[in-house]
């Protein structure tokens, strides 16, 4: 058996760590921060209590099988509980829509009661080319490591099966081909920023997003989704994996195959194989600067980073009837929000803060983050572009943040849900603060966006140039959210045992 070390507690390094540890590995886990989770993290604050990444878990089956490969049942260990309505969408022109979680016949009825029979046929045939897109490219694409141009050519194969999965189309561009209400066709640009990217931009694959969370179901944590993480550390631990917090990791030993970590404290931890769970761009640049990760720098330089994300928490007085738990509120130009943030069409070069953004609440009805039955707690997002001062925005110029989050806060009064008088306290965080909490590239929160139709292919792979050096989380193969981040733990343990 091996000696692992995995750099960064985040969820890909956490599970991991559970599944190499289950096989008999000695593996140790350094967190740079004093707490594990990464993105997926809690703030407690005054009996208020805040998710401060993932607010959803699709694809519970990815975690199922972590925690049946590892010991006991994950249904053992922790509540899913279903969402339902799995969100509330406010529209311009002021159509509403709950989305129920009850599969996609669901999904399509819903539609037809909104938009009329015609919207509800629609979403059923666009559902049934996701199927299909899904069936074709969930082994190859993203429960197997990506094997260059012979994972495309195995597609090739079958020029019925490339028709299908239409890679020279974009999201969008998929969306028009099915969808006629503008409505439809917003709701399903969003799925793109699932993955930080451009609807149009992001390849018609995509689709596969909303077929995930509406086959398969949108799930909550009662308590909060931070506990997913801590339930995998909790099972890594139990097999004997050593997780160390506030030990930050200055380099990756390799000379030429892994020896092992130096921590910033000058500790070295010898190790047969390293398993970087950190953003790729920063193991290549920063942990990776030699020669040996020159070619993995220079395909990042091709790819478009992610967006980013401002972020208010909110402590609020007082109920507000019929909240939903998940709610977003669309502005009347979407097209102008991606433009602010990648700084493309009109903003070219000039990234900023989007004046009319798409706000989302996550607003659980949850006793154990809040302090009594007469407040709230509200996590507030709005996609916003990256942290780069010098070269872009700087998310640190005085009165930048609190401006915005006044501004914010008055879109959502102009849309419905108007809390300021109602309001405690907030906590802001911007994209500074995410770069420097999880050492995420301008505070990128999937590392590449699937930004264009070779995106896939611009994604770190999870092997690396130098023998022994594995990658997972979401700025690796196949990328970033909950599900996709846990089948990376998957590919790379399979990896190890193979290696």
């Amino acid at each position: 058996m091996a000696r692992v070390v995995v750099v960064g507690a985040g969820l890909g390094g956490l599970s991991a760590a559970a599944r190499l540890g289950a096989l008999g590995h000695q593996v140790t886990v350094l967190e740079q921060a004093g707490q594990i989770g990464g993105k997926l993290g809690l703030l407690r604050r005054e009996g208020f209590g805040f998710d401060t990444g993932p607010s959803l878990l699709t694809l519970p089956a990815v975690y199922r099988d972590l925690f049946l490969k590892t010991g006991a049942p994950l249904d053992d260990v922790l509540e899913l509980a279903p969402l339902d309505p799995a969100c509330h969408y406010r529209f311009p022109g002021g159509l509403t829509l709950d989305v129920p979680n009850d599969g996609p016949t669901g999904v399509s009825r819903a539609w037809a009661q909104a938009l009329g029979e015609r919207a509800g046929q629609d979403w059923t045939a666009f559902h049934r080319r996701a199927t299909q897109i899904w069936d074709l490219t969930r082994n190859p694409f993203l429960e197997s490591p990506l094997d260059g141009a012979r994972t495309l050519a195995g597609l090739a194969r079958h020029p019925a099966d490339v028709r299908t999965v239409a890679p020279w189309l974009s999201l969008r561009g998929l969306g028009r081909k099915y969808l006629s209400a503008p409505e439809q066709r917003m709701f399903l640009d969003r799925y793109a920023t699932y993955t930080g990217s451009d609807p149009r931009r992001a390849p018609a694959a995509l689709a596969t997003v909303p077929f995930v969370e509406h086959a398969f179901g949108s799930w909550y944590i009662p308590g909060g989704l931070w506990q997913l993480g801590a339930a995998i550390a909790d099972r890594a631990v139990s097999h004997g994996v050593k997780i160390r917090t506030s030990a930050p990791v200055e380099r990756v030993l390799a000379a030429p195959k892994v020896e092992g970590v130096r921590l910033e404290s000058g500790e070295t931890v010898p190790a047969d194989v390293v398993v970087s769970g950190v953003e790729a761009a920063h193991l290549y640049r920063d942990l990776l600067p030699g020669p040996e990760g020159r070619g993995a720098r220079r395909a990042l330089r091709k790819a478009s980073p992610s967006l980013s994300g401002f972020v208010m928490l909110l402590a609020l007085r007082g109920r507000t009837p019929g909240l939903r738990h998940h709610t977003v509120l669309f502005p009347a130009d979407y097209d102008a929000e991606f433009d602010h943030v990648f700084g493309t069409g009109p903003q070219a070069g000039k990234p900023s803060p989007v004046p009319d953004p798409t706000v989302y609440v996550s607003a659980p009805d949850d006793p154990a983050l809040r302090p009594d039955d007469d407040h709230e707690a509200w996590f507030v997002l709005v996609n916003a572009p990256r942290h780069e001062p010098g070269t872009g925005l700087d998310w640190n110029a005085p009165g930048l943040a609190e401006s915005y989050a006044t501004k914010i806060l008055a879109v959502m009064a102009s849309r419905g849900l108007d809390v300021r008088e109602r309001l405690l306290w907030k906590e802001i965080r911007t994209p500074a603060d995410l770069e420097r909490d999880t050492r995420s590239t301008g505070g990128a929160i999937y590392g590449s966006s699937s930004n264009g139709a070779r995106s896939a292919f611009l994604r770190p792979a999870n092997r690396s140039p130098v023998p022994g050096l594995f990658l997972v989380g979401g700025s690796s193969h196949p990328g970033g959210g909950l599900p996709l981040v846990g089948l990376s733990a998957s590919i790379v343990t399979d990896m190890i045992g193979k290696a």
